[in-house]
């Protein structure tokens, strides 16, 4: 049975396989004994392969042993867990911060276990939220992606007493695109409902690497519940939310991925700590990543390729067909740079999604500009 779905699959143009590394992750990789150009990665600042946080993770190794052995709740964290759940409160500017395992984790069950009677979700939200609210038992409506008048319509169509959930992604990571955050503060406000923002990929990327908020110049407010990862520029992994003390204990108590998963290790904790402290120091990592990005846009500019130009690190470039993006990935391939392509379901549109990093150098940029010239 699954022999004939996976034929179907290829078939279609959609199977998909595992790529393993033999090297640490960053701008340059080894897969096979072939060393190539990475232009795949969510590692934006070039931090997971950082001096300064592996000290962190062998200190706290050292420190605290391997595995965590226990929940939260059964003393499975350490002083560290709290030391980065107020670091990560403080970083993003709101009153308390709670640690989950990943991002996939954090909206599976945060966004069931607010339990609100009505949910919004923007059309492009990440699967992630997708599944959240498939597991939550509200109602969902669906607005256009990030259209604020037909989510006022719909906010405005159901009734005023029952409680409502507007959630959407803050960088679009398939797009690149950034969602119109101050409007839906605005409606959320207007609306008396909860908003929550996924700042996966704005986290370290926007607003000085705080994310989507103060990129746009707005202040944490009770309604708002803020989500990211440590895993994406901030190089290490798991997941926080930032929200008002009572909402954080209730996570605590009603969070099914918080309750009952093994407390992140230590090494790890300690990692996501010093990448926020680098963040916080050192800005002219973020100057160089917008500066890299810049250079990709005037590449592509001059290619007669099919691009998105956004405002993050995130430039899809799109195709007509899966056979088209695949044979270009291919190609791109065989001049060194790993580019791989982005196909149904993940996306409508066929594209190879580059995702710039601050660890790029002129060469590999170079690099990259003779190969997609060649194209």
């Amino acid at each position: 049975m699954f022999d004939s779905r996976l034929y179907e699959l290829e078939r279609q143009g959609l199977l998909r396989n595992i790529l393993s590394r033999s090297s640490p992750q960053g701008p340059r990789i080894n897969m096979k004994g072939r060393l190539l150009i990475n232009f795949s990665s969510n590692d934006y600042l070039g931090l997971s392969n950082h001096p300064l946080l592996k000290e962190a993770a062998i200190k706290a190794l050292n420190e605290y042993g391997g595995g965590s052995g226990a929940s939260r709740l059964l003393a499975g964290g350490t002083e560290l867990h709290e030391m980065l759940e107020d670091k990560i409160a403080r970083f993003k500017e709101g009153p308390s911060g709670l640690i989950l395992n990943s991002g996939y984790t954090a909206n599976v069950s945060c966004i069931p276990s607010l339990e609100t009677q009505y949910i919004f979700s923007d059309e492009l939200n990440h699967a992630s939220i997708i599944d959240g609210c498939r597991l939550s038992r509200a109602k969902v409506y669906i607005y256009r992606h990030c259209d604020t008048g037909h989510l006022e319509e719909l906010l405005y169509s159901v009734p005023g007493e029952g409680s409502k959930l507007i959630v959407t992604d803050s960088v679009f990571s398939m797009d690149g695109d950034i969602a119109p955050i101050k409007k839906l503060v605005a409606l959320a406000e207007r609306y008396n409902a909860l908003l929550y923002i996924d700042d996966a990929h704005a986290t370290g990327v926007l607003g000085k690497g705080r994310g989507s908020l103060r990129e746009l110049g707005l202040s944490h407010r009770p309604f708002i519940i803020q989500m990211g990862t440590f895993s994406k520029a901030l190089g290490s992994f798991g997941a926080y939310v930032v929200c008002e003390e009572p909402i954080k204990r209730w996570f605590i108590n009603r969070a099914r991925g918080f309750i009952y998963s093994t407390a992140l290790p230590s090494s790890i904790i300690a990692m996501a700590y010093k990448a926020i402290e680098i963040v916080e120091t050192t800005p002219s990592l973020i100057e160089t990543l917008y500066l890299n990005k810049e250079r990709l846009i005037s590449i592509l500019k001059k290619s007669g390729l099919e691009f998105r130009d956004s405002e993050t690190p995130i430039i899809p470039v799109f195709f007509k067909d899966n056979e088209e993006v695949m044979r270009v990935s291919e190609k791109l391939l065989n001049e060194g740079i790993y580019a791989p392509a982005i196909r149904p379901p993940t996306v409508k549109m066929p594209r190879i999604r580059f995702t710039i990093t601050a660890a790029h150098t002129e060469e590999d940029m170079e690099l990259l500009e003779r190969a997609i010239n060649k194209l």
